[in-house]
């Protein structure tokens, strides 16, 4: 499965289905299969998106100084990070948030 988010004030944005729930659910929208993000929740969502950013390199950081300072090898971790994946997400929210229009998906 795929989300398309649309809006009138950015292009339209493509997500795998495992990165769009992620996103989805660390903004605290339902993950279904349709909704809508009001201009008023951007501010929110985009806080909650960096905040969320910052933890996950904050722990991969703490992991990989961790096995440093015990002689071992550093875990591997996804070959795209979270700040990756995020960064068109972010730049809607930002776009329709300065606009003042809603982002769908699934309509």
């Amino acid at each position: 499965m795929l989300y398309k988010f649309k809006s009138k004030a950015a292009g339209d944005l493509i997500m795998l289905e495992p990165n769009g729930r992620r996103v989805l659910e660390i903004i605290g929208k339902d993950a279904g299969p349709k909704g809508i993000i009001l201009p008023e929740e951007m501010p929110a969502a985009l806080k909650a998106l960096e905040a969320a950013v910052a933890q996950e390199e904050a722990e991969h950081k703490a992991l990989v100084d961790g096995a440093k300072a015990k002689g071992e090898v550093p875990p591997k971790f996804d070959a795209i990070s979270l700040r990756q994946r995020a960064v068109p997400f972010v730049d809607m929210l930002k776009r329709c948030s300065a606009a003042g229009k809603e982002i769908v998906w699934g309509v």
